[in-house]
């Protein structure tokens, strides 16, 4: 076990949207969380890096209660990719230089190594030539990867990744999920959200389902993503759904 929680109630100003959640991330383990917007997913995310703090229960990291970690430990523990980030027009390898902000001593500067840290990370992705482009030039594809390639540059074993493959056309989703596979051959332990079934079949070891704050399946893909589940969470009739999926 990695990550865990017990008996975990999340949300916004004692306001749940979770409720008794009880998970576990072993490691090298890639677990897809699946849900409808609004259920809790990306509020649940932010819960396991302490973002948020719980209403009740408890996350734990490496088997220790995660509010004993400042932010500082937990960002070299766990690299995070979130769904949305805005940035000022800084070059690629600035982006990717803030992942090594938490290895960095308070008031240094990034050394050689850090540099080079940073280049491998992008080098492993296949976007070194983007290095000194500005990264709010880059198409919605290259800044995700981007924003991966930071993750990778915190160097931590965990990886959580927010819906990464959003408002990306089909031939950037694409690509984006094969350099998340390489990241699962690597041995990498990754926890992600995604509103696609189809990913979680491709990459997911096991995959939750959100629905109505609590999570209603935790089981590999053949015994969770079943029309009967997908159109509980997606409110959808079942008739609808197997019509949909035999025209695919």
């Amino acid at each position: 076990m990695i990550l865990a929680t017990r008996d975990l109630s999340i949300g916004y100003h004692k306001s749940a949207v979770g409720f008794d959640l009880n998970f576990t991330l072993n490691q090298q383990e890639v677990v897809c969380l699946l849900g409808a917007n609004g259920c809790g997913k990306t509020t649940f995310l932010k819960t396991l890096l302490g973002l948020l703090t719980p209403i009740a229960g408890e996350v734990y990291l490496n088997h220790k209660a995660l509010s004993t970690f400042s932010a500082r430990e937990i960002a070299q523990m766990i690299g995070y990719v979130p769904q949305a980030h805005q940035l000022f027009p800084y070059s690629v390898e600035e982006v990717v230089l803030m992942g090594r902000t938490a290895h960095l001593p308070w008031y240094s500067t990034p050394n050689k190594q850090d540099i080079a840290i940073v280049h491998q990370s992008l080098e492993s992705l296949n976007i070194a030539h983007l290095t000194q482009r500005i990264y709010t030039e880059l198409s919605g594809g290259e800044r995700q990867l981007v924003l991966i390639a930071r993750a990778l540059s915190q160097q931590t074993n965990i990886l959580i990744l927010d819906e990464p493959t959003s408002n990306l056309d089909f031939g950037n989703q694409i690509k984006v999920m094969e350099h998340i596979q390489n990241l699962k051959r690597q041995g990498f332990t990754i926890l992600l959200t995604t509103h696609q079934p189809e990913q979680a079949e491709q990459i997911a070891d096991r995959v939750l389902l959100f629905h109505q704050g609590h999570i209603i399946a935790d089981a590999p893909p053949e015994k969770t993503l079943t029309i009967e589940n997908l159109a509980q969470i997606y409110g959808l009739e079942e008739q609808l759904l197997r019509k949909y999926k035999d025209k695919r």
